[in-house]
């Protein structure tokens, strides 16, 4: 029986599993929508939106104190990878800092809203493997965008 288990362990150990989360939720921030698995989505939603939500802490409690504003960032910073390569719209690479985006433009978009940051959206079965495919993406103003 499953009784007080938290979470899915994804055929991974702690580490491999912490790793992950760690991509999923850097690639998340920066490219606002991913295309994974459910089992994985369902596991990275939770981590994500307690992400934005610390970073939402951060800036208004940064209003009073400055130090709070960075000891939000540090900690943001301890749980995503610092900084990721894309590829911009001329086709060059350049690096992108995940925790300047998550607190300069993610974090002031979602100030009015109280949780729920994400969707979860079903694509059905993958046709390598059979597994059930989901995108998960920030509500917000661009959905018509992506």
């Amino acid at each position: 029986m499953r009784h007080r288990i938290h979470g899915r362990r994804l055929n991974r150990n702690s580490g491999q599993r912490k790793a992950l989360l760690k991509n999923l939720i850097t690639d998340l921030i920066c490219y606002e929508k991913i295309v994974t698995t459910e089992a994985k989505a369902r596991t990275l939603r939770p981590a994500a939106e307690k992400m934005i939500t610390l970073a939402k802490r951060g800036i208004t409690n940064g209003q009073s104190d400055p130090a709070k504003e960075v000891h939000a960032r540090r900690l943001a910073a301890a749980r995503l990878n610092r900084v990721r390569v894309v590829e911009d719209d001329a086709g060059e690479l350049v690096e992108v800092d995940v925790v300047q985006q998550l607190f300069s433009e993610i974090a002031p978009r979602f100030m009015e809203r109280n949780g729920g940051y994400t969707r979860m959206v079903k694509l059905g079965k993958r046709p390598g493997d059979n597994a059930d495919m989901a995108v998960l993406m920030l509500v917000g103003d661009n959905e018509g965008s992506n």
